[in-house]
């Protein structure tokens, strides 16, 4: 399977935030590496030193049980056996000198880009809000500056500047 093979949507779709780190979890990296799920997690379980804290970690059982619904997919009237493993970026990486086979390559691969862009359109968000405050701020200072002039012109509005001028005509009184 090569890397432009595997749409970057679907890779998208699978990266969670959980405990304010952006994840895939074993499950969904099983599927894509189309390997077992145990298969995948006996393998780091082997090479465990690879895989400190803040390249994996265990789900708890309300995590597991609150995000079962958007996260894990399971067939009607099944139950989660075990708790799946959410890895980083960095486990992500990782992985890939654990299962050394041309389809984890080319997952690994496609998996990358989704995180660089992923990382891209989360930069460009945060400069087109910064460049928004600023745009905001300078408004802000040209709105007190327009309050004014329309201020003056409502003022300017209700004193005539010339006196009233007589009527011309039959006037009776």
């Amino acid at each position: 399977m090569k890397s432009a093979s595997i749409p970057s949507e679907v890779v998208e779709s699978k990266i969670y935030l959980i405990r304010g780190h952006k994840v895939m979890l074993s499950i969904h990296l099983a599927e894509l590496y189309d390997v077992q799920t145990k298969v995948l997690i006996q393998a780091v379980k082997r090479n465990l030193r690879r895989f400190p804290e803040d390249f994996m970690f265990q789900l708890t059982w309300k995590e597991a049980q609150s995000s079962r619904s958007q996260i894990v997919t399971l067939k009607k009237g099944q139950n989660i056996k075990y708790l799946p493993y959410a890895f980083t970026e960095q486990g992500i990486a990782m992985l890939s000198s654990v299962l050394n086979s041309e389809r984890a390559i080319d997952v690994n691969i496609a998996i990358m880009r989704a995180f660089v862009k992923l990382r891209e359109v989360l930069s460009s968000h945060k400069e087109l809000a910064l460049k928004f405050k600023d745009l905001e701020a300078r408004l802000g200072k040209h709105d007190e500056k327009i309050e004014v002039i329309f201020d003056a012109i409502r003022r300017l509005m209700a004193t005539p500047l010339e006196p009233p001028k007589r009527k011309i005509g039959f006037h009776t009184d």
